[in-house]
C-alpha cells in the first residue's frame, strides 16, 4: 500500500536557477529511482524566512507531493541532510482529507488558470 506524502524543501538563496533546478532534479530522480509516483510539484519561489538559518535570511522554496512505501521516507530525507544546498525540508504524510484538499485546491487553480478572459469582460 503506497502512502502520500508532501515534502517542502529550502533551498540556499546563493544558488542560481541552474543550481536550483539541478538539486530538485536530483530529489525528484530519487523519488522516480525508488519507484515513488510524483504526484504533484509546486517551485515556491524566493521567500523571507521567519528566522535566520544559517545566517540567510530568504530561501528557495520548493513542494513535491507523491505516493511512495512508507520505508523510502528514511533514506530521502538523509539525501536531504547530506546536501549543503538544503537549509531545511519537512515531510509530511497526508491523510485522506489533507489529498481531497490538495486536490480540490488543484482544481479550483486549474479552472482560474484556463478561464481568465470570462473574468475580465464580466469586469468591464
Amino acid at each position: 500500500m503506497l502512502n502520500q506524502y508532501e515534502t517542502v524543501f529550502i533551498m540556499t538563496p546563493v544558488l542560481s536557477e541552474d543550481q536550483m533546478k539541478e538539486a530538485v532534479e536530483k530529489f525528484r530522480n530519487y523519488l522516480k529511482t525508488k519507484g515513488a509516483e510524483i504526484v504533484h510539484e509546486e517551485n515556491w519561489g524566493l521567500k523571507k524566512l521567519a528566522y535566520p538559518i544559517q545566517k540567510k535570511s530568504t530561501g528557495f522554496y520548493h513542494l513535491l507531493e507523491y505516493r511512495a512505501e512508507g520505508n523510502l521516507l528514511e533514506n530521502f530525507e538523509v539525501t536531504f541532510k547530506r546536501d549543503e544546498r538544503i537549509l531545511r525540508f519537512l515531510t509530511v504524510k497526508l491523510d485522506k482529507h489533507a489529498i481531497a484538499y490538495n486536490e480540490k485546491k488543484r482544481a479550483a487553480k486549474s479552472q482560474k488558470q484556463n478561464a481568465p478572459e470570462e473574468k475580465t469582460e464580466a469586469a468591464e
